[in-house]
């Protein structure tokens, strides 16, 4: 009826309803903009907000437009926002058919697996050492000269120089090898037996000696560990009344693997006339017998949705070996990503890079930074699987019980940030008008316990007013 109505109106008439519609329209955006601006501002000038340090970008991606910001260009520590920069540098730089590739095969009588970086091998079920067993028993082997652990696709720092030391032995500091292999941790468990504390290792090798220092209690059960001076030698301590477990990292991973395969050989009948070594595979008589695929999403998915650090570190220095043609480096890896951010007019004045996960607090990035990133990456064909990687408010990931309300609930897209004193948020949301779509980056330093509620509402504002 409207639309008949106005085909009646004579040409000026329609002209003025029109041009008066357009304004209107570009008022009440205006309007919905400054209101937007004045929540945000509100929520980060609250009391318990005042010493916090912020840096806020907001963009429109369908018009590269920025609706919103906060000192833009102002480099913070990410935390694990620098997840972002990493996985989508190195999917843009290898694709989403990029696989990494673990081979095992034969050389002169000896058996050699040779590491592709994969960050998931021997993880949640991926079981290697059994494949490589298994195709040794079908080819009737039953004695080998020794074990060889080609680890060369990766430099030998296993250990970012600026990680938390205290915590190096946690599952998320483990360290970064070229072979690595569930997830480069052991799973302890302690429980009490016959009034005796048991400590049981998941899985079960020899590589790892524990020094059992669990007391038994009627209270609560708590257990930790530390490291000695001996290599991959913990003392487990704490107290026990019910079954605890824990993961502790351990050290060179590489020859980790090589013992773990070397006991699964002993207990299938395969012989192994000497021990393991690490040396790089050149022998031109290598022949393959079985080898094990990672896509590359895969690695994404966790590195972004559930916060793997590991994945991220093993992405950064991937992406180090494929541009420099040399073993993969947190170095190599630092210039790579370097390169990238200046390719989309970044300043180098608002990003240092020190490593792929966000551990080390030495890392420094602008919202801005991360907004052109989000944005390139929105504008590739990439998109699709990139953003698939990221926790969906409400939903799962890191963010599964945050925007858990119907009216946010499956709108945020996002990848979160958290060591001592930062926290931060970066994504795409989807306005309730169902319509639009907003990139943003939230990353703060000094951060408190609130911060983590003032960033949920910043977002949720951005939803409401979209």
């Amino acid at each position: 009826m409207l639309i008949y109505l106005l085909e009646k109106l004579p040409m000026k008439k329609f002209r003025k309803i029109l041009i008066t519609a357009i304004v209107i329209c570009g008022i009440w955006q205006n309007v919905c903009l400054a209101s937007l601006q004045q929540k945000i501002q509100q929520i980060i000038s609250r009391k318990d907000q005042k010493n916090v340090e912020y840096t806020i970008t907001i963009i429109d991606p369908r018009t590269g437009k920025t609706i919103y910001c906060h000192n833009p260009a102002k480099p913070l520590t990410p935390a694990s926002n620098m997840k972002i920069v990493t996985s989508f540098t190195t999917l843009k730089r290898l694709g989403t058919n990029y696989k990494f590739v673990t081979v095992a095969g034969i050389t002169q009588n000896k058996l050699a697996v040779i590491g592709s970086g994969d960050p998931l091998l021997g993880f949640q079920g991926k079981d290697f050492v059994r494949q490589i067993t298994q195709a040794l028993k079908l080819k009737g082997i039953t004695q080998l000269d020794g074990i060889i652990i080609d680890s060369s696709i990766f430099d030998s720092e296993r250990v970012n120089a600026n990680w938390p030391r205290a915590q190096i032995n946690r599952a998320y500091s483990c360290e970064v090898n070229g072979l690595n292999y569930n997830g480069n941790c052991i799973k302890i468990s302690a429980s009490v037996n016959g009034g005796l504390v048991r400590l049981e290792k998941e899985p079960h090798t020899e590589f790892l000696k524990l020094l059992n220092n669990v007391k038994v209690t009627t209270g609560q059960s708590a257990i930790g560990s530390n490291r000695t001076l001996q290599e991959n030698e913990i003392v487990v301590f704490g107290k026990c009344k019910k079954a605890a477990s824990f993961e502790v990292a351990i050290e060179r991973p590489n020859i980790f693997f090589g013992t773990l395969l070397y006991e699964s050989l002993n207990r299938a009948g395969i012989t192994i006339a000497n021990g393991i070594t690490e040396e790089t595979v050149v022998s031109p008589d290598f022949t393959v017998i079985t080898e094990y695929e990672t896509p590359i999403i895969e690695v994404l998915h966790h590195c972004n949705k559930d916060s793997l650090n590991i994945a991220a570190e093993c992405m950064l220095k991937l992406l180090a070996a494929r541009t420099s043609g040399r073993a993969g480096s947190w170095q190599g890896g630092r210039e790579a990503v370097g390169d990238f951010l200046q390719s989309l007019g970044i300043e180098k004045t608002e990003f240092y890079i020190d490593d792929g996960s966000g551990l080390s607090s030495v890392n420094k990035i602008s919202s801005n930074a991360i907004s052109r990133i989000l944005l390139d990456a929105y504008k590739s064909e990439l998109w699709p699987s990139f953003k698939e990687s990221f926790a969906i408010g409400g939903v799962d990931g890191t963010i599964k019980k945050q925007f858990y309300k119907d009216k946010y609930k499956n709108r945020v897209f996002a990848k979160t940030g958290y060591i001592n004193g930062v926290r931060a948020m970066s994504g795409i949301c989807i306005a309730r008008s169902g319509d639009k779509e907003y990139i943003f980056s939230i990353i703060s330093n000094k951060a408190n316990y609130p911060t983590k509620t003032a960033i949920s509402n910043i977002v949720e504002a951005i939803i409401d007013e979209g």
